[in-house]
């Protein structure tokens, strides 16, 4: 009886209103690894490259394949929005999802160990931290108020003390940092660690700590270990178009970062970086990261202040209002920097038109996949 018992699986935490959206270009091994944590979940893979490929998916995991050919038949015109041949296309998932919230990881990331060695589950995590409330009005210096063991510090105004609804978790990496192509190519030994392993590498050590990243604050965000809360800030997760036929590349998470904190302190919402961890196995060529990121690099110069004055008037009430309203301004202010921002200013209104459509209960039954398993 007893080993009867001990087969039964714990049902997880919002297990029919999460899904898990990964980007790939190769076959997803990586998964037996998150078997204990993903095997209950519901998976969307989005296939970027050759459609033609097949990408073999370990068995016993319920998930939907959609490829390029897919993105184009339930998109039509409107699929120029989404990226080719970069792991933005990664939203494309979000857009066919049915669950209120989503969970996004690469295939080169691992289970992370705290420092007691024991397994982090990332997922677990995100989810604590969504369904917890943010600080972003006032800091807590004590970071997370709401975690086992922690509270409000002396001094932190019990008028707001409920706080505010979380819409954002952001989740770090162990083992490979997710840094820009000049700081890796100065620093190719430097490592995130749980403990200094080596004399001559300084890494970045694990913090038990989540925090809200306070209003008016902007962070460089990155896709590769993030979960949101998609029917709160669903419409503004655009991954900006980059890759195939864009001159700039690796700025695509850190642009819908830009554009969801604006249109989140608007609204009044939270967004949470810290735990949980990953175990990022695979530093990216820094010289192929360059070539990517060269524009980039001059053009956040001049994005970043551009978010850092954006004011969205009070008319904008809604997601989609917020997002129509920073394209326009886009178009306006970025514009003269480079025509690319045209271009993309473009895509983030066709992203929203074809989000729209999709969501509709008329555009549900478009969504089909071309693989599915169940």
């Amino acid at each position: 009886m007893a080993q009867l018992y001990s087969s039964v699986k714990p049902t997880p935490m919002l297990k029919d209103e999460l899904d898990i959206v990964i980007p790939t270009i190769r076959n997803l091994d990586f998964l037996e690894m998150w078997r204990p944590f993903f095997e209950q979940y519901h998976l969307i893979i989005v296939q970027d490259g050759d459609p033609s490929k097949v990408i073999n998916i370990p068995e016993g995991f319920d998930y939907e394949l959609y490829n390029r050919n897919d993105i184009n038949r339930i998109l039509g015109p409107k699929a120029s929005c989404i990226s080719f041949k970069d792991s933005a296309c990664r939203c494309f998932g979000y857009m066919v999802s049915k669950k209120k919230y989503i969970y996004t990881i690469d295939d080169d990331c691992f289970v992370a160990k705290d420092p007691t060695g024991k397994e982090i589950n990332a997922l677990e995590q995100h989810i604590k931290n969504l369904l917890s409330p943010s600080t972003p009005h006032f800091f807590n210096t004590l970071y997370d108020p709401y975690r086992d063991g922690a509270d409000f510090v002396r001094g932190y105004p019990f008028s707001m003390r409920e706080g505010a609804i979380t819409a954002v978790s952001h989740g770090l990496w162990l083992n490979i940092p997710d840094y820009d192509a000049p700081t890796q190519l100065v620093k190719p030994l430097e490592k995130n660690s749980r403990k200094f392993d080596l004399p001559l590498r300084l890494p970045i050590l694990y913090v038990d700590a989540v925090m809200t990243i306070p209003k008016g604050t902007l962070f460089p965000m990155c896709g590769m270990n993030l979960a949101f809360d998609r029917e709160l800030i669903g419409p503004a997760m655009y991954f900006g178009l980059m890759g195939d036929g864009q001159p700039i590349g690796r700025y695509d998470d850190m642009w819908a970062g830009w554009c969801v904190k604006v249109i989140c302190d608007h609204m009044g919402w939270g967004v949470k970086t810290g735990l949980p961890y990953i175990w990022h196995s695979k530093a990216s060529n820094p010289f192929v990261n360059l070539k990517k990121e060269y524009n980039g690099i001059f053009w956040q110069e001049e994005a970043i202040p551009f978010f850092q004055s954006v004011t969205l008037p009070k008319e904008c009430t809604s997601v989609q209002q917020c997002y129509l309203e920073l394209a326009k301004l886009v178009k306006e202010k970025l514009g003269k920097v480079d025509p690319y921002f045209i271009t993309l200013a473009t895509g983030m209104v066709t992203w929203i038109e074809a989000w729209e459509e999709l969501n509709s209960e008329e555009g549900t039954e478009a969504k089909a996949p071309n693989g599915k398993n169940e």
